[in-house]
């Protein structure tokens, strides 16, 4: 089959399970079942259509039909389309297959509904990646927005629909920036096709301003920091795996969109426009770990996470385009290697750890870590799971967020030996910010781990918790599998990454492998290799556990059972650590930054010009009564009481009413001339 065809087909599933779900509403197991084989067998063909386009290189394009004259619907299947399609499948796949029990918990309450949008949502992202004209690409980017915005309200709860206001404000003001940016860009070209826009050559001004719209625009959607105020708000109201492919996928169609317009559209041309992602990454990244270390409800501290993971994927992003605007294709292709790999990463482990938070409300049935503990022995699945995705988003060696992040690493050194001063002076910074946020992840996720798994339960809930049903648990572990192996097998996957990167760059792709080992093109500067590294752990396990093995025996007779020691105390609850003490010192010492968030969130200030604009409609509302509708109500009331006196009930009269009529009628043509 053609890419086009396995397009077609997976786009067919998707839309298929949407109306299956509309078809058995009233049958909601039935409908998010279909949903859910639907949603999985669509990805599957979405991922062997991204395997076939990644490793074939090659670039498609289709001219289809196109109902309306000034559009061309063009789908273009490049190797940056094909492995967006390949995040969005895999992500999709074991989303699906964790819903076919998952949404029991929402049976009575719109299952079929979220099903229906939530095919809808996934059909929109793949094939706005692959969408090579700016007036479809701007439908599918609203009809991604609509769906998800129905799934984030779907509960139907005070703090749904707040959430999803807040939401829909954010989307559609980036939507309104998107479109002003092709506009201009339009009126440039005369086309509305991507092609004609990458003819361009806009001056420097013009070609700012569209990188400027864009850049916010979609960083709307992304989350960059000061505009990530709907992210902690949005994910935590939405079903768990809807979350999971809302913070691990549609965050990245807006890193897509700002790559697609800054390097692929306008070729990163100017300097500072690399600069300023750079900085925002880098910014995003700390803020955002910062604000998640302050969380107790797990799904806004994962939220926040999404936050700091787009401003690591973004510090890449940044770096290739300082290399494209300097003329440097090495450190251009190494930096997008990194924001890449790591957008793939990130969507894997954090699809991971939302569908693994929501196998634990799924039991507890709350979001508030200090209700849980002690779930490690009572859901051992989920725990397994879960440590994996914590360590892979901790970036420890050697699952994946390790190795996406000791590429960006490695662009930022590349770019301090450049002899630029500017980079020179900017590299360290960013790197001495990447390391801040590493350390800052491991401490949340121990807090999170610790927390939620390790302990005694804190709650009856927690006491009384199961493991969940097979798929719940299929749909994790999958993702475990692929943490671990994006990060031993990176040195045969970094090199179809690369290829994406070259073409984005317009160059050869570099040399990131040798042998079993990575390299970010120059072996002098670093070499990893994490098979090496994953073989050495396994080993370095072992010998503690051949010691306890050996031992174990003679420290068993000495062991004593008892409470703990509580400094002469009875042992209580409230003695445990809970998610506020862990960080309690950490909070005290930025609390400044913590300030800060009120200030760089405009969503505060959205939502009290949205009160302002409800209280004046409510006092112009009746200013409109009083002046005008109602004197105008007065008046025609007037002129009825004057027009009812014609109306005696008197049969006399209305007969004199039709002669009157008649003679008038009669008389007419003959004042006209009219034979």
């Amino acid at each position: 089959m053609s890419p086009l065809d396995l397009l077609v087909l997976s786009l067919s599933l998707y839309l298929i399970g949407a109306l299956a779900t509309l078809l058995f509403k009233a049958n909601e197991p039935m409908a998010y079942k279909l949903s859910g084989v639907f949603g999985a067998a669509g990805g599957v063909v979405g991922v062997v259509l991204a395997l076939g386009a990644l490793l074939s290189g090659e670039v498609n394009v289709y001219q289809l039909p196109s109902p309306f004259y000034f559009a061309d619907l063009i789908v273009r299947i490049d190797l940056l389309g094909a492995f967006m399609i390949g995040v969005i499948s895999l992500i999709v796949i074991a989303a699906s297959i964790y819903s076919l029990s998952y949404m029991q918990e929402y049976e009575g309450k719109g299952a079929w509904a979220m099903g229906f949008f939530l095919n809808l949502f996934i059909a929109s992202m793949v094939a706005l990646v692959v969408c090579d004209n700016a007036f479809y690409f701007i439908v599918l980017f609203e009809a991604m927005s609509l769906a998800s915005y129905f799934l984030v309200i779907g509960e139907q709860s005070e703090k749904g629909v707040k959430a999803g206001l807040q939401y829909f404000l954010y989307a559609h003001g980036g939507s309104v920036l998107i479109m002003i940016a092709f506009f201009l860009m339009y009126r440039e070209a005369g086309s509305l096709n991507f092609d004609a826009f990458r003819q361009l050559s806009l001056d420097p001004t013009m070609a700012s301003i569209v990188f400027l719209l864009a850049f916010f625009g979609f960083g709307a959607k992304a989350g960059i920091i000061t505009l990530h105020g709907w992210l902690p708000q949005a994910h935590p109201a939405a079903p768990s795996h809807a979350s999971a492919l809302m913070s691990g996928v549609m965050v990245k169609v807006g890193v897509f969109g700002i790559i697609k317009v800054g390097i692929d559209l306008l070729g990163a041309d100017l300097l500072w426009w690399g600069y300023m992602v750079l900085a925002f990454g880098a910014v995003s990244s700390v803020l955002g770990v910062l604000y998640a270390l302050a969380e107790h409800d797990i799904k806004r501290l994962l939220a926040y996470h999404t936050v700091e993971n787009i401003g690591i994927i973004l510090m890449g992003v940044g770096v290739g385009m300082i290399g494209l605007a300097s003329g440097n294709d090495v450190i251009a292709a190494l930096g997008l290697l990194g924001g890449l790999y790591h957008l793939l990463n990130h969507a894997v482990f954090k699809g991971l750890l939302f569908l693994g938070a929501g196998s634990m409300i799924y039991r507890v049935h709350t979001k508030d870590m200090d209700s849980m503990g002690g779930l490690g022995k009572l859901m051992p699945y989920t725990a397994i799971a879960f440590l994996i995705g914590t360590m892979a988003i901790s970036a420890l060696p050697p699952l994946n967020g390790f190795v996406s992040e000791w590429f960006i690493y490695q662009s930022l050194i590349s770019m301090s030996k450049t002899g630029d001063l500017l980079m020179t002076s900017l590299a360290p910074v960013a790197v001495i910010m990447l390391a801040l946020t590493g350390a800052l992840a491991c401490m949340c996720f121990v807090k999170v781990y610790g927390i939620c798994f390790a302990g005694a339960p804190k709650t009856q809930a927690a006491a009384k918790a199961t493991e969940v049903p097979l798929c719940m648990n299929i749909g994790t572990m999958m993702l475990a599998l692929m943490c671990i192996i994006l990060g031993i097998g990176s040195p045969w996957i970094a090199p179809v990454i690369s290829s994406v990167a070259a073409e984005l760059v317009n160059s050869q792709a570099i040399v990131v492998q040798q042998g079993a080992a990575l390299v970010p093109v120059d072996g002098t500067q670093a070499i990893l290799s994490t098979p090496v590294i994953a073989v050495t752990l396994i080993a370095l396990l072992m010998v503690p556990a051949a010691i306890l093995r050996l031992f174990r025996g003679q420290k068993m007779a000495r062991r004593v059972a008892g409470d703990p020691w509580a400094c002469g105390y009875a042992v209580e609850d409230r003695m445990t650590v809970s998610a506020g003490s862990f960080t309690s010192t950490l909070r005290a010492m930025y609390e400044p930054l913590y300030r800060i968030r009120n200030i760089l969130n405009p969503a505060n200030r959205l939502l009290q010009g949205l009160t302002k604009t409800k209280q004046g409609a409510s006092q112009l509302e009746p200013q409109l009564d009083n002046r005008v509708v109602m004197p105008t109500v007065r008046l025609v009331q007037a002129l009825a009481r004057r027009v009812q006196v014609l109306q005696r009930g008197d049969f006399r009269v209305y007969c004199m009413y039709i002669v009157v009529a008649l003679f008038v009628l009669l008389i007419i043509p003959v004042e006209l001339g009219v034979n």
